[in-house]
């Protein structure tokens, strides 16, 4: 059973996971996202070493909790991959690349790198993810940023996957 069951990783009644999901409620990978995002902060704010912050990291009260191999994948990938995926993200951006916190650029990397290489993962289940991240760590209505990014590049990611999803309630729709 995939640790990315959509019923476990779904809207957490409109509270951050630290607050409406109980600590015992996340799974291995939302851990390895929490912790992917704190060590590419720590990457695109103080400039640390990739190897230091995985060091630093793995030292981190609770991380034994979370999925390892996927935390390797998150952090090492959007580091490697960082120009590539700045690439994939600044065209859907409504102002420059350095102007976004390094918040909200660290949850789009996990968002994109996830949509491009974690082909196990749903779609919705990325977004809500990275939605939830940005709950919790970023600022007031950066989710709400997160969330129109990433909707537009899942779609130029993984368009078989976006429109055979059905259109859930209160979604956007598009005119015809």
């Amino acid at each position: 059973m995939s640790q990315d069951n959509p019923s476990t990783t779904a809207d957490s009644g409109g509270k951050s996971p630290g607050i409406g999901r109980k600590a015992a409620d996340k799974s291995a990978r939302t851990r390895a996202r929490e912790f992917a995002l704190q060590a590419l902060y720590q990457h695109l704010v103080g400039r640390n070493a990739a190897a230091d912050i995985d060091t630093f990291t793995r030292d981190l009260a609770g991380f034994h909790k979370a999925d390892s191999a996927h935390f390797d994948a998150l952090m090492h990938g959007c580091i490697a991959e960082a120009g590539v995926l700045d690439a994939l993200i600044t065209p859907r951006l409504d102002r420059p690349l350095a102007e976004i916190s390094p918040i909200e650029h660290g949850v789009l990397w996990i968002g994109a790198y996830e949509f491009q290489h974690c082909l196990d993962v749903p779609w919705r289940v990325v977004l809500n993810e990275c939605i939830e991240l940005a709950k919790s760590f970023g600022g007031t209505d950066g989710h709400k940023y997160v969330n129109g990014v990433l909707h537009q590049l899942a779609a130029q990611v993984r368009p078989a996957e976006v429109s055979a999803s059905p259109v859930r309630s209160g979604a956007r729709k598009t005119a015809p």
